[in-house]
């Protein structure tokens, strides 16, 4: 995932400024809700506008991949609507993905190209929020303390209110692995070194 240089540490610092705020520390599980409260973000969910409508229960019943969150504006007040016949853990995380966002000051844009019809998409504030995000939800520090066995996956996973593919991504793409990885080795050096030295 590519990213203008520095974001991830932004991304990590702007994180943890937020958790401090909630009164939680970096290895805490964050509830996307009680986030969303304390930013004073109303959060919609999908059932909850027009029930009967057919293209409500479109979302909710027939082709439940095809929404999964959104944020509409009124000027610059937000507003996420978000698909609640998701399963909690993927909830949490397409709630953290729109307060990635609002939290990185996101200006609203007009959801459809006039001229194509088709949907805007901007990659880079995408990524952005797809890395805050994640932060939000496992933090570096506890991908780290997981890829070190402080946690196991499953523990970490009901702290935290994510997925497995969640925990696995953040492991990966915080390098925590590769981090532990090259701890042991330098620990196997410095063994082999020391018992060749007596």
């Amino acid at each position: 995932m590519k990213l203008r240089r520095g974001f991830k540490s932004e991304a990590t610092k702007l994180a943890l400024e937020v958790r401090a705020e909630l009164g939680l520390g970096p290895l805490d599980g964050l509830d996307p809700l009680g986030l969303a409260q304390h930013l004073e973000i109303p959060v919609v969910p999908v059932s909850s506008l027009a029930p009967d409508s057919a293209k409500i229960q479109y979302f909710l019943s027939d082709e439940r991949e095809a929404f999964s969150a959104l944020t509409a504006f009124d000027g610059y007040r937000r507003m996420i609507v978000h698909n609640d016949s998701h399963s909690k853990v993927r909830q949490n995380s397409n709630l953290a993905h729109e307060l990635a966002h609002a939290l990185l000051l996101h200006d609203p844009e007009p959801a459809l190209d006039p001229a194509t019809g088709c949907r805007n998409w901007n990659d880079d504030r995408e990524k952005e929020a797809q890395w805050l995000g994640g932060e939000l939800l496992v933090t570096s520090d506890m991908a780290l303390a997981v890829a070190r066995g402080k946690f196991s996956e499953i523990d970490a996973r009901e702290r935290l209110g994510v997925s497995e593919a969640m925990l696995r991504w953040r492991i990966n793409a915080t390098g925590a692995s590769k981090r532990v990885q090259r701890e042991r080795m330098r620990r196997r050096e410095s063994k082999i070194s020391t018992t060749a030295a007596t």
